[in-house]
């Protein structure tokens, strides 16, 4: 033997000999620099995503195997395979571990696998952890057990789970309890702030605030540089704005020009609105009450134009996007509550947005019925949400679009569903084969162009060569230049 595992390792990949696989890691010297590797090379070099997933599933067993388990990265490998029972068990034997240092690896595993923004998978394995045992199933948040109407601005605090409070109700709860129930339950509360993606909000936002440099002189410079009567340029100054405070919280340079802010008008005043979604990303606390000016009052259009409160609807689902737990309840009740299509349009973008990737049915089905009044404006904001909704999970609903796209006269929805049905697609890889095929060969060039859109997000990040093939085919094919410039 030269001990040349890498080598052979590469070998018995290629060839798919798994026996061969398994014998060279477990046979060289350094196990854990292996596996990483190993799976290292998984992601890089496999380019069919069954046969990854084969692989993936070995390194899960070998891992398993070791006398000190590496954790972190069987939680990753489990996360690739989209697994939460088993990140759930390895998370929970962490917790219940006595060894002060067994806890705080799991909450490192937790904000790992909080960095990969997979919110169904992270809500799913938060539900998976068991409650503490001699506890009530949810001994948390005080202000929850008796929450305000809908249209309360003050109910936007018992929305959001402060983990302080959390805590301090669990203690009061177990006197008598088994002193390990109560570390559990202390460390489980941790946890599951952290699964929820609140926690690095937390550290993330007070990071964006306290190193902000933007400079307000270049913004000032900007707008007095433009003409004052050009919309466009007056657009684009407030989309700069938004872009530059992007998650600071920032928003002086809009309170000191609120005169000048006023003159944006319909579709210009919902970008403005929606502007304040992304200079407060992820101000999960007080997301709501920030945008409760502009947001519909009760149906009783208190907001003023539709257009603002479309816009505010908008930037919810931006401040709340991947993490809408707390939000998704009120924007489904403003979808319903409202026949105007501009807000209409805004409630479900941010709908898409809160809810990103966790296929909710009864969430698709409020979409659904908005897609299916057939309103040009409102459905094409429906088709790009429902790809949200079911970003990456390869639904059948994806069927269910391509033939309504087929029926429906408008061009906006035709071009909004093509999007959307591009983006259930996405890392999906050779599984999408065969709607790819069928949207590239389709005779309606905007169903072609979401082609374009589901081949590149499909294999997102792969290098893929027949992927590329095919868009370059395109590119200089097809008859539609609009297909010709998306490809």
């Amino acid at each position: 033997m030269d001990r040349k595992y890498q080598q052979a390792m590469g070998i018995a990949i290629e060839c798919r000999r798994l026996d061969k696989l398994e014998e060279a890691i477990t046979r060289s010297e350094n196990v854990h620099a292996i596996l990483a590797y190993c799976t290292h090379v998984s992601h890089s070099f496999v380019y069919r995503r069954e046969y990854r997933r084969e692989v993936l599933r070995l390194l899960v067993k070998v891992y398993q195997k070791l006398p000190s388990p590496d954790y972190l990265s069987t939680s990753q490998c489990l996360m690739f395979l989209d697994e939460p029972e088993g990140v759930a068990n390895i998370l929970e034997k962490l917790l219940r571990s006595e060894n002060k240092e067994d806890a705080l690896l799991a909450f490192q595993v937790a904000f790992d696998l909080v960095e990969n923004e997979h919110q169904a998978f992270l809500l799913n394995v938060r539900d998976r952890l068991s409650a503490p045992k001699s506890l009530p199933s949810e001994p948390v948040q005080p202000g929850s057990t008796n929450p305000a109407p809908a249209e309360n601005e003050n109910s936007t605090a018992s929305e959001d789970v402060q983990m302080t409070d959390g805590s301090s109700a669990i203690t009061t709860n177990v006197h008598e309890a088994d002193p390990k129930e109560v570390m559990y339950a202390e460390r489980l509360m941790k946890v599951k702030g952290i699964l929820s993606g609140e926690t690095s909000i937390q550290l993330t936002l007070q990071f964006l605030y306290s190193h902000n440099k933007s400079d307000l002189l270049i913004l000032k410079t900007i707008k007095q540089s433009v003409e004052m009567r050009n919309s466009v340029c007056h657009s684009a100054t407030i989309y700069a704005n938004a872009i530059m405070h992007a998650g600071t919280t920032v928003d002086t340079f809009l309170r000191d020009n609120l005169d000048w802010l006023s003159r944006a008008t319909n579709w210009a005043k919902f970008s403005a609105t929606a502007g304040l979604g992304v200079i407060h990303r992820g101000h999960l606390q007080q997301g709501r009450s920030l945008m409760a000016p502009y947001l519909p009052q009760g149906g009783a259009g208190g907001g003023g134009s539709p257009y603002s409160e479309g816009g505010a609807l908008y930037a919810l689902g931006l401040i709340h996007a991947n993490h809408g737990e707390g939000i998704k309840q009120f924007l489904r009740d403003s979808l319903r509550n409202t026949n105007v299509e501009v807000i209409q349009h805004g409630a479900c973008l941010g709908l898409g947005l809160a809810a990103l990737g966790t296929a909710d049915e009864e969430i698709y089905e409020d979409i659904k019925s908005v897609l299916y009044t057939d309103g040009a404006v409102a459905g094409e904001a429906a088709g790009i949400s429902i790809g949200l909704l079911m970003v990456g999970t390869a639904s059948e609903k994806a069927s269910e679009m391509l033939a309504y796209a087929h029926e429906t006269q408008h061009e906006k929805i035709i071009r909004g569903l093509a999007l959307g049905i591009a983006l259930t697609v996405y890392g999906r890889e050779e599984e999408a084969d065969t709607l790819i095929e069928q949207m590239t060969r389709d005779q309606d060039p905007i169903i072609r162009y979401g082609g374009m859109y589901a081949l590149a997000l499909a294999y997102r990040g792969t290098a893929n060569n027949r992927a590329i093939r095919q868009l370059l085919h395109f590119a200089v094919s097809d008859v539609s230049d609009d297909v010709r410039r998306t490809a």
